[in-house]
């Protein structure tokens, strides 16, 4: 128990047990360790939960298996046959804005490669993917006044040989790359940019959408909101309001997905009969305490302002009522006259509720949850945890899990055998909330299919499936060993039980049936070569050039510039 602690008295408890030493009776409560501890001592050690054993079976013949990106994260050609700003353009070239200053001006350069970007994903052997279209690609300016034929040429392209290598295109019309022009008149503030919306997501549903089957209005809308009007750490880099304008952004980002997702539905899908949703990102949040009432509640709070904040309007019908109580007693408390969160009139929650053919979902973490903080780890079976949580809060919709993945740093590894391990982790997890607990789970898709800009933290966080070598211009496409680990999981459509012998679709894939990425090589200076022998030759490179610099600027000959952005 937490006792007298020598030079720190009672400053510090190393105890199982709490002592009130405020109390003269001195009373004992155990603490989280305390009942850990005992669970130890009745296992003799560790066995492995239940929860963390394998569960063979498969998901539904119909499963859909897919890998996903993102325009401003892989396209590049910023301004490339007529395309117009985005918000991402604008914030990417804002100093000290994204690591490194990097920016996605050429990023993966998938605007000219779409025959690589497809062999990628044959090879993956996926039956969806998952791309975004750039708003200011295809609308310059952000409204229909003039539409860009070039760059909406490029999505007729990829949908084209997507369907031509029987994969099919999962499009998401709002994946954070807001056109300039609009954020010049205060973007997702504005309440007009619910009619512009609209108006766009009509232009593409009448041009793609006798191709496209699947459709996403809004990519988490709760990080454009929060983190991007809030935070202020994406763009558009928003922070003096942070209590009041990402409730704004939130409120008209639902009331223009509505408004897409009804035209969908009266005008297209009839003749298109194609599906479409929001998606909607939450960590998953577990009491930093168990036995601790306050840390219990804490953790509510957290997914309700979290998955719920967007989730309840569009499938239960306006906010929850522990996020419109919160809200407005703070605001109240704050001497303001009212909620900032704003009011829904009961038209617009007609409107809203029930915008959706499935819950599209991205997940990747969990949160320990506290009444002060919070803090990040990794649990793997909080993935069904969390999907158990949308079946008992909204009906148990169809769900697709848009995005789910984990992210590397540092030195090159094509062996990401911890990447490997966490999808069979996550896609188990999935496989026994569809099995064991009755979730409506028709398909998972892996963020990424290849490095890409990962937004503020540039190309320096790493998800992708494959790696995409920058130290060759030709920006080639490499196979990590996640690839073959990913690919047998969908070639299997879940798990195969080792005791009925090997299973058929654990059989090598015929030689010619998949993309030839797979060595481990990559061009440096004309060359094929390893890549650990590619890193040495970029080291050995940069140490000659650091002597030749140096030299340089001793004899006072020339002077260099430590980067050049090229317009």
């Amino acid at each position: 128990m937490d006792s007298f602690e020598w030079l720190q008295g009672y400053t510090i408890g190393f105890g199982l047990h709490h002592v009130d030493f405020t109390n003269p009776n001195r009373p004992r409560t155990p603490k989280y360790s305390a009942h850990f501890f005992s669970q130890v001592v009745k296992d003799n050690g560790f066995p492995k939960p239940d929860d963390d054993k394998m569960l063979y079976g498969h998901f539904r013949k119909d499963f859909i298996w897919s890998t996903a990106t993102a325009s401003y994260q892989i396209e590049g050609g910023w301004r490339a046959d007529g395309k117009g700003l985005s918000i991402w353009d604008k914030f990417a070239h804002t100093p000290l804005r994204v690591l490194n200053d990097d920016d996605g001006d050429v990023a993966c350069d998938s605007y000219n490669k779409v025959e690589e970007d497809v062999a990628m994903l044959r090879q993956l052997k996926v039956t969806h993917y998952r791309f975004s279209i750039s708003w200011s690609r295809v609308l310059p300016d952000g409204t229909t006044k003039h539409i860009n034929e070039a760059g909406l040429n490029y999505y007729h392209r990829l949908v084209d040989a997507l369907l031509a290598a029987n994969i099919q295109p999962h499009i998401t019309l709002f994946h954070w790359d807001l056109p300039q022009a609009l954020q010049d008149i205060k973007g997702w503030e504005n309440e007009t940019i619910i009619d512009r919306f609209r108006d766009y997501a009509d232009l593409i549903f009448s041009r793609l959408g006798h191709k496209v089957k699947f459709w996403i209005t809004i990519n988490e809308p709760y990080n454009v909101a929060n983190i991007g009007h809030g935070y202020g750490a994406a763009a558009p880099g928003i922070s003096f309001r942070p209590g009041t304008l990402p409730y704004i952004v939130g409120h008209n980002l639902l009331k223009a997905h509505a408004e897409a997702w009804h035209l969908y539905n009266d005008t297209y899908r009839a003749k298109q009969k194609g599906i479409i949703s929001i998606t909607i990102n939450s960590d998953w949040s577990e009491p930093r305490n168990p036995y601790k009432q306050e840390d219990i509640d804490a953790a509510k709070r957290v997914v309700q302002f979290y998955i719920g904040w967007f989730a309840h309007p569009v499938f239960n019908g306006d906010y929850s009522n522990m996020m419109k109580t919160i809200i407005r007693e703070r605001s109240l408390a704050a001497g303001l006259p009212k909620s900032r969160l704003p009011e829904f009139s009961p038209e617009e929650i007609k409107r809203i509720k029930g915008t959706y053919d499935y819950f599209g979902f991205n997940h990747y973490t969990t949160v320990l949850a506290f009444p002060v903080d919070y803090g990040k780890l990794q649990h793997y079976d909080a993935d069904r945890r969390i999907l158990n949580f949308i079946k008992e809060e909204y009906g148990n919709p169809p769900i697709i899990i848009t995005e789910n993945g984990m992210s590397g740093r540092g030195p090159i590894d094509l062996n990401d055998i911890y990447r490997s391990y966490y999808y069979e982790q996550y896609i188990n997890q999935a496989l026994k909330a569809n099995l064991l607990d009755g979730v409506d789970i028709r398909g998972y898709t892996a963020w990424s299919l290849m490095d890409n800009l990962e937004w503020a933290t540039g190309f320096s966080e790493r998800f992708g499936l494959f790696y995409v070598n920058r130290s060759d211009p030709e920006l080639s496409r490499v196979a990590k060993s996640s690839v073959a680990a990913y690919s047998t999981i969908i070639n299997c459509n879940g798990f195969p039980d080792p005791a009925s012998g090997p299973h058929e679709c654990l059989s090598p894939v015929p030689e010619g049936t998949s993309a030839p990425i797979t060595d481990d090589t990559v061009k440096f200076l004309g060359m094929n070569l390893s890549t650990s022998d590619a890193e040495t030759g970029l080291n050995t490179t940069f140490a000659l050039l650091v002597v030749a610099v140096l030299g340089a600027i001793g004899s006072s000959v020339c002077f260099f510039r430590a980067r050049n952005r090229s317009k």
